[in-house]
């Protein structure tokens, strides 16, 4: 049985820095397309980044391209989320989710058949 369980999440101020950690177990880091989602309130779940087997390559959406990263920790079997220069507008339920298959898009979620259950960051000004 494959569980994901995020940590890290938090409060903190406008330009700071939260690390996200997904822990997987019933599943390997390094075998799964990896994506990290956040939902608002009020609004539609939203892509955020992904990084592909064995970490090779990652994908970013433009609103937190250049200041968040993503990663994998094999040894660990995490997958972690380094957020820095946080908005405000980032605040959200943040979600991790991996993909033992995926052919398509990575920042499309609808590939994604296993998921956390979340953690919330907020970012005030």
């Amino acid at each position: 049985q494959v569980q994901l369980v995020e940590s890290g999440g938090g409060s903190v101020q406008a330009g700071g820095s939260l690390r996200l950690s997904c822990a997987a177990s019933g599943t390997t880091a390094s075998s799964n397309y990896w994506g990290w989602f956040r939902q608002a309130p009020g609004k539609e779940r939203e892509e955020v980044a992904a990084i592909s087997p064995g970490g090779g390559r990652t994908f970013y959406a433009d609103s937190v391209e250049g200041r968040f990263v993503i990663s994998q920790d094999n040894a660990k079997n995490t997958v972690d989320l380094q957020m820095n220069a946080l908005k405000p507008e980032d605040t959200a339920m943040y979600y991790c989710a991996a993909a033992p298959l995926l052919v398509g898009n990575p920042l499309n979620p609808e590939w994604y058949t296993y998921w956390g259950q979340g953690t919330q960051v907020t970012v005030s000004s």
